[in-house]
């Protein structure tokens, strides 16, 4: 049987054993969260404009022909609403 060890956590401690991690989460502002594709439906208003009648195939085409930004994370898609916002404001046509 091995001998374990009292060696910090290099991902946690410094090397003066200093906690590096403070388990308080960083402040998160709402334009950097993550959302679903049913709270995007909502966000876009998607049921007020659209006559579809699934709301899944409005995203997917906003993902296909229009480059509407997400991260992939366990196979399921999420929204950064940071990145949906910058991408609203390159799509918004002004003037045309």
């Amino acid at each position: 049987m091995s001998k374990m060890t009292n060696s910090p956590d290099p991902l946690t401690k410094s090397k003066k054993g200093q906690n590096l991690c403070t388990h308080t989460p960083a402040r998160i502002d709402n334009n950097s969260e993550l959302m679903t594709e049913a709270e995007l439906v909502q966000f876009l208003r998607i049921p007020e404009i659209s006559t579809s009648k699934n709301y899944h195939n409005v995203i997917e085409h906003l993902k296909k022909f229009r480059g509407l930004p997400r991260v992939h994370i366990c196979r399921k898609a999420l929204y950064p609403k940071r990145a949906i916002l910058e991408w609203m404001e390159k799509e918004t046509d002004v003037g045309k």
